[in-house]
């Protein structure tokens, strides 16, 4: 069945105070999903807007909570809008930069964050007494989103963030590795790792203050496109399958899809899903990231293997 335009980006909003250059006290009580928002919903084509009262399952359904420090590259990306801050995923690739998905960092009306904090080694992101947490600012400076970016067609969904200051690389904390440039597989076939902070029951707005992750078959794009259409799904995006209502959902965005590979290797970022339901069968996209190697290294300084 095709679902084309259906679709919920997966990410939330929040409002945080920022207390110093690198500490954040967040009142985690007042995050609510990005849907709950103007500002969300004005991004979207008109005939989208049916959407807006869908009420579809968001999180990482029927996943399982992380062992503390099974996914080190994992973060919590805190965006301030002024009016609002956002709570996405992202992937530490190097001590300098955080990768993840472009709608993490642009509000309404186009508008990039005007900085925020991203929340390294965290099990509990709510923890703050966590030992092995680092909560390191970042600047609009520092925010890099890709200039083909496209909010209503969800095209080149992608953008870094440099951090002010160095992360400490740990065993809580290591980058993930990115695609060398030799690599020209699909994935297809493979099992994928979904990883991040998303709701935990429809019933409730909150998301799970722990890391859960899941773990499904990677599905070439002929098969993604057999839920979707080659409108939303094209060369730049790699799809995870949802059998068995095993999904990443609202509150994942910007997070990564990774498989094993001599050690972790992330080969996608969360982008979007179905406005049927997480738990509806209807793949998860993501960014492909061996599409986009040039603009990583151009705006970051992470350097591909050849």
């Amino acid at each position: 069945m095709k679902i084309a335009g259906a679709f919920v980006v997966a990410g939330l909003l929040a409002v945080c105070a920022l207390t110093g250059a690198d500490q954040v006290d967040i009142d985690w009580s007042r995050v609510k999903p990005i849907d709950e928002f103007d500002h969300y919903w004005s991004r979207l084509p008109q005939e989208w807007q049916v959407y807006r009262t869908a009420q579809p399952n968001r999180r990482i359904v029927n996943g399982v909570e992380a062992l503390p420090g099974q996914f080190p590259y994992q973060i919590a990306l805190i965006s301030d809008f002024g009016t609002g801050s956002g709570l996405c995923g992202g992937t530490v690739i190097t001590n300098n930069y955080i990768l993840t998905a472009a709608h993490c960092v642009v509000g309404g009306n186009g508008n990039v964050a005007i900085g925020g904090t991203a929340i390294l080694g965290a099990h509990d992101r709510t923890d703050a007494s966590e030992p092995s947490q680092q909560r390191i600012s970042f600047t609009q400076a520092g925010v890099s989103v890709h200039s083909g970016y496209d909010s209503s067609t969800i095209r080149n969904d992608i953008a870094t963030v440099r951090l002010s200051t160095p992360a400490v690389f740990n065993a809580r904390v290591q980058p993930i590795r990115l695609p060398a440039r030799s690599d020209s597989r699909t994935f297809a076939g493979l099992e994928g790792t979904a990883s991040g902070f998303g709701r935990t029951s429809d019933a409730s707005p909150n998301t799970s203050p722990v890391v859960m992750f899941t773990r499904n078959p990677i599905l070439s794009n002929a098969q993604c496109n057999s839920f979707w259409s080659t409108a939303l799904v094209q060369d730049q995006n790699v799809c995870l399958d949802a059998s068995g209502g095993r999904s990443p959902c609202n509150g994942d965005s910007g997070g990564p899809l990774a498989v094993q590979d001599g050690g972790s290797l992330e080969v996608g970022i969360a982008s979007f899903v179905s406005a049927a339901g997480c738990a509806s069968g209807a793949p998860s996209v993501w960014v492909r990231i061996s599409h986009f190697r040039d603009w990583i290294e151009q705006h970051s300084d992470y350097v591909f293997g050849a």
